[in-house]
């Protein structure tokens, strides 16, 4: 690893690790005012539900901290990130690191002083929901210093995002001869973000309650479905469909005008990952590297990474140029 990814590392993992630091301390100073269980889980009035103890927090807030810093920190150090979405990846784990630090910090404080019964578990404590609101300005403001700290990350000439001109290669097919291609796209590092999206959710459900685990649990369910996507080529157009029958993105073959193969950056050109619609393009973006660009009818571009994409790409001018000779 050289000093320029050492730099890259550090700066990554640095939220995560002041954030764990931030709550450590926090329980260190508190300990002998907390109960012996502590409450853990609140519904949607805010008041607790569950109970944990006292080393269960400190396990649970360091295994979520740790895990995910890592994970951020070998994703955006692996990842072909450059200029500008390279910024905005390592101010995104500032702000992850900042929601989730405050959230267990404000989880460890409102039982400070708290009542105990008989069994050790704290009384009369509720997480007031307007917390969920302040630990978003917290993750705001996280990302805002994130982004300060990355400026002097280098900078590259971002791509210039062009579509295809009509062209491209071809595939030479017989008359009448028909053909398809079809290949997996998937991204090593979206499973496990998806899992994590998943535990981050089980980790809401058991501090915050239902209201803020059922969206992460949905995008952590909707990636985990998308996590081995299926790209196929054939006289019908461009079909994704991920491990699942829905969601499922066609694009018509008349609807298609020209087809490229090119490097895509999903963060720079699509503004991240997943099903992007951007003005002029939409796309399914798995991850950073080649993909299919298709130039649509009303001047749209729509692209999906995958690999073998120039196969792909010249597969669909042929159908294309089929198409227009049998009408």
């Amino acid at each position: 690893m050289n000093r320029k990814n050492i730099g890259r590392v550090a700066l990554t993992a640095l939220p995560f690790l002041l954030a764990l630091a931030v709550d450590l301390v926090l329980f260190v100073t508190h300990r002998d005012r907390l109960p012996s269980q502590l409450a853990s889980h609140f519904v949607g009035n805010g008041r607790a539900d569950d109970y944990a103890g006292r080393t269960s927090y400190v396990v649970v807030t360091t295994v979520l901290l740790v895990g995910i810093g890592a994970l951020w920190t070998l994703m955006t150090a692996r990842g072909r990130f450059r200029g500008p979405e390279l910024k905005r990846m390592v101010a995104g784990g500032y702000a992850l690191a900042g929601f989730l630090g405050y959230l267990m910090a404000v989880v460890l404080l409102v039982n400070v002083d708290a009542a105990q019964d008989a069994q050790g578990r704290a009384q009369d404590v509720s997480f007031p929901m307007w917390q969920l609101a302040a630990a978003l300005g917290a993750a705001a403001l996280a990302f805002g210093v994130g982004l300060l700290l990355a400026a002097p990350l280098p900078v590259t000439e971002q791509p210039s995002g062009g579509g295809p001109d009509g062209n491209g290669e071809r595939i030479a097919l017989a008359a009448g001869e028909v053909a398809g291609w079809a290949r997996s796209a998937g991204n090593r590092w979206l499973l496990p973000v998806a899992v994590l999206a998943c535990a981050g959710g089980v980790a809401l459900l058991f501090t915050t309650g239902w209201i803020a685990a059922v969206p992460a649990l949905l995008v952590g369910l909707l990636l985990v479905s998308f996590a081995r996507p299926y790209v196929a080529v054939d006289r019908r157009g461009i079909t994704v469909t991920g491990m699942l029958p829905w969601p499922r993105v066609h694009v018509p073959l008349d609807r298609i005008e020209a087809a490229v193969s090119r490097d895509i950056r999903p963060l720079a050109e699509y503004g991240g990952w997943g099903y992007r619609i951007r003005p002029g393009r939409t796309g399914v973006m798995i991850r950073s590297g080649e993909g299919i660009v298709a130039r649509l009818a009303d001047g749209r571009d729509f692209a999906v990474t995958v690999d073998d994409s120039k196969t792909a790409a010249a597969l669909l001018n042929t159908l294309i140029d089929q198409r227009r000779t049998e009408h």
